[in-house]
Formats: structure tokens, sequence, C-alpha cells
């Protein structure tokens, strides 16, 4: 006999398919099951298209009546760019709801359940919370804390160690790290750097590798000395023009502002923080333009600006196994902090990634805010 568990972890399992293509909406899956056997199943694929649950019901068909519905989140009660799917259930006439996780969207939490149930639709909660929360942690975030989901990479030697005490970083992991943090810069919406990586590296910030997508292109750069001939306005490996984003103080000098905007750039001035532009006014601003993830590369002192402004969600941090010596630069600059019971408590899990050592850690924080839309 088929649990409850084994259908909502097809359900987490479906809706997983729609990681790279469903932003800003959060990842959902649809199980219909009736006697023990799988009469339609779906999950989201595109934002703006009809929903896991509205497919999976177009599939059962007839059958659905009776059923029971294994949906990853709640289903939605409102009318979006799409109807909402808690009427389509109860019209199929189904018998019983089975939900993962509550949607944090304030349209949604809790009314959703309470329309099924107001209807004579048996529902129950909680199945595989834990797995259908992290799935959709970009959109919990967006939700819960009105700005990107953020991941912070970085790699270090054993010894601490970004860079040789003469500057040169590549490569400090080998090639199957360096893959998958490509595969990151693919998954998420955008990626952030400091305006020194900019002028030490001159990177290209894209994601290598066939079909994957490039990031938009976030730049710190207070005064305005990002190079109007920098790589990263290269068109991808796709012939796809360059999307970048320069947010500068009010320091910046219009002559350099309006050359960035010929080649291309989106200049944001933002309010002034330590000298440089605001992060939580950059990522407040990036939420707004449809950015809902950002993968922060570095360097450190901005990195440090992410933490401190409590706005970074995972930390990836590789460790080559290299010794390099010497005083070289740490992956995190800034002042630190002066107490030890002041440190950042992560949960981590590690993985050996080739030669590498991949530490993964969520950082633990409360939410501070609700609002935002599905």
């Amino acid at each position: 006999m088929c649990s409850d568990e084994f259908f909502m972890a097809r359900a987490i399992e479906l809706a997983e398919r729609g990681r790279e293509s469903v932003a800003p909406n959060p990842m959902v899956g649809c199980v219909v099951v009736k006697n023990e056997r799988i009469i339609g199943e779906a999950w989201h694929e595109e934002a703006g298209q009809d929903h896991a649950e509205i497919l999976a019901l177009r599939l059962a068909g007839a059958e659905a009546t009776g059923a029971t519905a294994y949906v990853s989140l709640e289903p939605c009660n409102h009318q979006g760019r799409t109807p909402p799917c808690t009427e389509a259930l109860i019209k199929a006439g189904i018998q019983r709801v089975v939900v993962a996780a509550m949607d944090p969207n304030p349209q949604v939490n809790g009314k959703g359940i309470n329309r099924l149930r107001e209807s004579g639709v048996e529902v129950l909660t909680g199945i595989l919370s834990e797995e259908a929360e992290s799935q959709n942690e970009v959109f919990r975030t967006n939700q819960l804390e009105s700005r990107p989901f953020v991941l912070y990479k970085t790699a270090m030697t054993l010894d601490g160690k970004i860079a040789t005490r003469t500057g040169q970083s590549r490569w400090i992991t080998g090639e199957a790290a360096r893959d998958r943090a490509q595969a990151w810069r693919s998954e998420l919406d955008s990626i952030a750097v400091g305006i020194n990586t900019v002028l030490l590296d001159d990177p290209l910030l894209t994601a290598r590798g066939a079909g994957r997508r490039t990031p938009i292109k976030v730049i710190f750069d207070s005064i305005a000395r990002t190079p109007p001939n920098a790589h990263l306005f290269d068109p991808d490996e796709n012939n796809k023009s360059a999307q970048v984003i320069i947010f500068v103080t009010a320091k910046a000098s219009t002559e350099r502002v309006d050359v960035l905007r010929k080649v291309g750039a989106k200049v944001i001035e933002a309010p002034e923080q330590q000298g440089r532009p605001d992060v939580t006014f950059a990522l407040t601003t990036l939420l707004e333009l449809g950015v809902s993830s950002l993968l922060l590369e570095g360097g450190g002192t901005l990195a440090w600006s992410f933490f401190q402004a409590e706005s970074v969600d995972r930390v990836a941090w590789f460790i080559g196994p290299k010794l390099l010596g010497g005083g070289g630069a740490s992956p995190l600059g800034g002042l630190g902090i002066t107490q030890m019971d002041q440190a950042i408590p992560l949960d981590i899990h590690t993985e050996i990634i080739g030669e590498d050592l991949l530490i993964m850690g969520r950082c633990k924080k409360l939410p501070r805010s609700t609002k935002g839309v599905r």
C-alpha cells in the first residue's frame, strides 16, 4: 500500500522540473490518485501558464471525482494570471487534498486550505513540508523578505587564502567544482560582484556550457569605474546581449554614468552605506525589476556588506587542497564582528566534488516581513 509520503515525493519530484522556468512563481507539482493509482500528474511549467493542479486534473478527466490530489504547495484561491486552483479541485470532485507546504504569499496563505475545507474537501497538510519548503526557498525569500534569494559562493585554499600574494586566483578549485558554480549561474537570475573584481579579473560573468542561460550581471560600483569595454558587456556564447545593472552612489560623475548607459548598462543610483551602494536598497530594487535570485561571487568586502544587511540565505564554500602561505586576502572583508556570540550560525552539509570540499550552509535567521504576489 502506497503512503501519502510516497505520492507527495512524486509531486515534489515533478515540481523540480520547473526550476529554471517558473520564476517569479514557485515550483509546484501535483499528483491525482485514485485507488492507489496515479491518474494524472503535472508540474507548473512556466509563469503565466496553467498551474500544476489544472494540468493534472485535465489529464485525470472524469476519473478525478472522488480522488485524492497531492500538491507540493497550497493551492491558490485568488484570480491571478490563471484561475484559482481551489475552484478547479472542487469542480473536479476531488475528495481529499494533501498539501506539503503552506504558501507564504499572504494572498494565499491559509485561504486555499480554508476554501477547500469549507466545500467539504478533506485536507491534510505538512506531508514532506521541509523538503517542499527547501525546494521553494527562492520564492519563500521573495515573499517573506521582500528581496531576491542570495547564495554567496566563494573558494579558498586550505589555509584560508583566495589568491596568491600577487593577486592570482585561478584556479583554487578543480574543474568539477567550477562546473557546479557555472550551473548556479545558469539556475539563478543574477550574479553580483564588486568593482574591484571587475577591474582585477575582467570577468565575463557568463554561464558556460551548452543550454545554460547567462544571468543578469549586477555590479556594485560606487563611482562608476566600470570600463565600457569590460568583458562583462560581451554577448554570451549564444550571441545574446548582456544584461548589466550597475549600482552607483551620488559620487559617480554624470559623464561616467552616461558612458556606461551608452554601452547598454542600466545604471541605478543607490543611497550610500559606508561609502558603497546600499545593499538593502539594491536588493529591493532588483526584486522590483523581476530578479528573484542572486549569486554573490565577490569580493570579500562586498560579501561582508551582504552579511551585515542580513541578506545572505545560503553559502557555498569551496575549499581547495592547496596551501599558499603569506598574508593574502580572505573570503570575507570588512571590519568583522567583535564578539564570538555575534557570529553568524549556519546549518551545513558537506560534499566532495572532484578533489575539493564543498560546505553548503543555510544562514539561520528569522523572516522580517510578509508581502508579495503569486
